[in-house]
């Protein structure tokens, strides 16, 4: 599929700009003026090779699909059908990824075609577990409470991602702040001062003789060094995009102390949290776990999972599945065994994922507390041992005059 520019002019004779994605230009020019446009020119753009590898946003992100939610479930409630839902709908949202996605959903439907079947065709555009909500809803005859639980899942989702961002992003800023403030010391201060050390021929102290020394050597190889440093990364990188590395990356990243329970609470409670929706939905408990588990970002707790999933195909219960695998805290297990035997799996579900939250939530709290003191004490110790090893032969120099 290329992107094409179109500058169009609509019925109420205003003139649109905008991208489409097609095969042919001629093809998308017919469609164009089947829909009641006409087509003032039709160009290619430029740079295609680089929007095929993937510069070119093609999915629809959290708040769009939030908001196209929030909408839909409104105007289908309101009983109006849905090509009157979907036109009130791109009104409001009249460009981007979403309108454009639209427009063929839209013609899909006029042509016959299911909701869910329509939105299936832009699989790059709705996540799988959505597309897979909405047919789930369709087949039950429930869809606005299909979208509502849909809705508090994104919901959910994401105020615990923005928690953590925030919880990172004032420590991330320190140390970015006490990198910046130890580089230009070690490259402007530290040279000036041993410049005039030098000029001046006296004895210097052995801490400053090697902060001077250090810092000759950081710049005379500050190019190979970051050469080397970009090398690794991108043989990183590559490792990592193996399933191999993957794998040991994802199992190393569980086994690091604090931040490994900090992964492993997060992935876990977004996968029972992903595992309600689905089920609520009216999914069966073997589909909605290979769904669910995608979820988790993680390779290696996913082919545990899949261990899981064949322990309940052979008739066994969830609860006994993942405690077998131990990817869950005991509490969460003896909740989601309750769940199980009074019929509210569902229920429990959402409970458990709720209480990994906030466990999560006060874990990245304690951590940042934690974290900011340790950042400022370290940064105020490397830039003290600079100051003081740079004043040193002062210091000696009045204490000779003395």
């Amino acid at each position: 599929m290329a992107l094409f520019s179109c500058k169009l002019g609509a019925s109420d004779d205003r003139i649109i700009i905008r991208d489409f994605e097609a095969a042919d230009s001629s093809v998308l020019r017919k469609n164009l003026e089947d829909q009641g446009f006409f087509v003032f020119e039709v160009k290619k753009k430029p740079f295609q090779f680089l929007l095929d590898k993937g510069l070119k946003r093609k999915r629809v992100d959290n708040k769009a699909l939030l908001t196209f939610n929030q909408e839909l479930l409104v105007l289908i409630k309101a009983g109006m059908p849905i090509m009157q839902v979907l036109d009130a709908i791109m009104e409001r949202h009249d460009s981007g990824v979403l309108y454009e996605v639209l427009l063929q959903v839209r013609d899909d439907i006029k042509a016959g075609a299911a909701l869910s079947v329509a939105m299936e065709k832009h699989g790059n555009a709705f996540p799988y577990l959505y597309i897979a909500s909405i047919r789930a809803g369709e087949r039950t005859g429930d869809l606005p409470q299909t979208i509502r639980r849909y809705i508090e899942y994104l919901k959910r989702v994401g105020t615990l991602r923005k928690k953590i961002i925030a919880a990172v992003f004032y420590p991330a800023i320190l140390v970015v702040f006490a990198l910046i403030a130890i580089t230009l010391l070690l490259t402007y201060v530290v040279p000036t001062f041993s410049q005039v050390y030098t000029d001046s021929g006296s004895q210097l102290p052995a801490l400053t003789q090697l902060l001077i020394t250090c810092t000759r050597l950081l710049r005379k190889f500050f190019v190979f060094g970051a050469i080397a440093g970009i090398g690794l990364l991108f043989v990183f990188r590559s490792w990592k995009s193996t399933e191999a590395g993957r794998y040991a990356f994802d199992r190393f990243k569980l086994t690091v102390p604090i931040a490994g329970d900090v992964f492993s609470k997060y992935s876990v409670a977004g996968f029972t949290r992903t595992l309600a929706t689905v089920l609520g939905s009216g999914i069966p408990i073997i589909e909605s776990l290979r769904m669910s588990i995608g979820t988790l970002n993680n390779v290696f707790m996913e082919k545990r999972l899949f261990e899981a999933v064949r322990f309940i195909e052979e008739g066994g219960r969830l609860s006994v599945a993942l405690e077998r695998i131990h990817i869950m805290p005991p509490l969460a297990l003896r909740m989601l065994g309750v769940g199980e035997t009074t019929g509210a799996l569902e229920d429990m579900l959402l409970d458990v994922s709720t209480y990994l939250e906030e466990e999560l939530e006060e874990r990245m709290h304690l951590l940042t507390t934690a974290i900011e003191p340790a950042i400022m004490l370290i940064m105020g110790i490397v830039i003290g041992v600079i100051i003081i090893a740079m004043y040193l032969p002062i210091f000696k120099i009045a204490g000779t005059v003395g």
